[in-house]
């Protein structure tokens, strides 16, 4: 069915767009802190990066699939194959690695995001 598929699509762009925030986020806030560009100082913009890091890793912890995985694998469930957004997309957001290595990666990504609210603080508007 199609209807299925695209809308399984626009969750996997979703989602890929997530990990893309989670991931360059951080040496976006090192590489403007030391140019000088205000936004990566932004206190919004720094409490929605450190909240969805977080909750990727405590999901994990917890060992809680991500809502967005079992969204789409609901969605694709009766796709006979992948389309060409699930083909190129997937391929950069789902790895096969044992759930332990997810877990450092995840728990110690969000150390270091932490670490850097105190080494770039964040500013609140005045």
């Amino acid at each position: 069915m199609v209807v299925p598929t695209v809308v399984a699509d626009g969750v996997l762009i979703v989602h890929f767009a997530i990990a893309l925030f989670i991931v360059l986020g951080l040496p976006c806030i090192w590489i403007g802190a030391a140019l000088g560009w205000h936004w990566v100082r932004r206190f919004p913009f720094r409490v929605m990066h450190l909240v969805a890091i977080v909750f990727v890793a405590a999901e994990s912890l917890l060992g809680l699939p991500c809502p967005l995985t079992v969204w789409e694998d609901v969605l694709r469930s009766n796709a006979t194959q992948p389309g060409f957004v699930q083909r190129w997309l997937a391929q950069w957001l789902y790895y096969d690695l044992r759930p332990w290595m997810f877990n450092l990666m995840y728990a110690a990504f969000s150390l270091l995001v932490l670490a850097t609210w105190w080494l770039v603080p964040p500013r609140r508007k005045r």
